[in-house]
């Protein structure tokens, strides 16, 4: 696994552990979020910008799929280890997490919802849904970036809440850059629950708001942890940077 050192930034190196630094933390992690806007990427416009034929290709899609579900099925999973959510009235909001991911009605998934997505856009998937499960097996099938994401999502998520808050902040905003560049050439796609429920309940724009919410709760008791909680949070934004770069690559190579 490559090892990922903390790098000092200037939003993260030597912060002082008082008050006014924890409740700095929200402003912190919008301004990693926007820096690092996966809407900005170019993986989304070159996706819309192929040619339709060769946009419905169904290992292309596959493809495509393989990566983007690996790294939502990483962070779908390492969301059950979050630390520091132990007391009663925190368990049942990180078990409010879990029921919008996986508890959703008739025992559908968000996992399950992504792959109906891309199966009925005719996507060949280049493995079943119940092949997405631990770490390491999964990782024996993906390129290196998205492996190190995949290992990385579980490491960090287990030891801060900070990745999590980034992630969040966001999600929303990737599902619509996806959902908008996959509906150029399918243009019923955004009709798909796994982008339509989201989008219309907000939920992506909830857990946002949840995850700095919670994480101020933990961080206004524990200051010590927050030089470490912005630390992990940096890592993950610039992990999934290289996730959609390994996109682009993909999208570039059909193109």
């Amino acid at each position: 696994m490559k090892a990922f050192a903390g790098p000092k930034t200037e939003q993260t190196a030597e912060l002082p552990l008082s008050a006014e630094a924890v409740e700095a933390f929200p402003g912190m992690i919008k301004r990693i979020a926007a820096t690092h806007c996966p809407s900005r990427m170019p993986f989304f416009r070159h996706l819309a910008a192929l040619p339709s034929s060769a946009a419905a290709d169904p290992t292309l899609l596959g493809q495509i799929h393989l990566v983007y579900q690996s790294a939502m099925h990483a962070t779908r999973a390492a969301v059950y280890y979050l630390p520091h959510l132990d007391s009663p009235a925190l368990r049942k909001r990180k078990l409010q997490i879990f029921v919008d991911d996986d508890g959703l009605p008739g025992g559908d998934t968000h996992h399950y919802q992504l792959s109906r997505a891309f199966r009925n856009i005719g996507a060949a998937l280049l493995l079943e849904d119940e092949e997405f499960g631990d770490a390491e097996t999964l990782c024996r099938h993906l390129d290196p970036d998205t492996a190190a994401f995949v290992r990385l999502a579980q490491q960090l998520y287990a030891r801060s809440l900070g990745p999590w808050c980034a992630v969040e902040l966001m999600s929303d905003d990737w599902m619509r850059a996806l959902a908008d560049a996959l509906a150029v050439h399918f243009p019923d796609v955004v009709k798909e629950p796994y982008f339509a429920d989201c989008f219309s309940h907000g939920v992506e724009v909830r857990h946002a708001e949840e995850s700095l919410a919670v994480t101020m709760m933990v961080l206004r008791a524990r200051p010590e942890l927050l030089p470490e909680t912005a630390r992990d949070a940096q890592l993950m934004a610039e992990a999934l940077d290289r996730v959609w770069l390994r996109l682009d690559r993909i999208v570039l190579g059909a193109g």
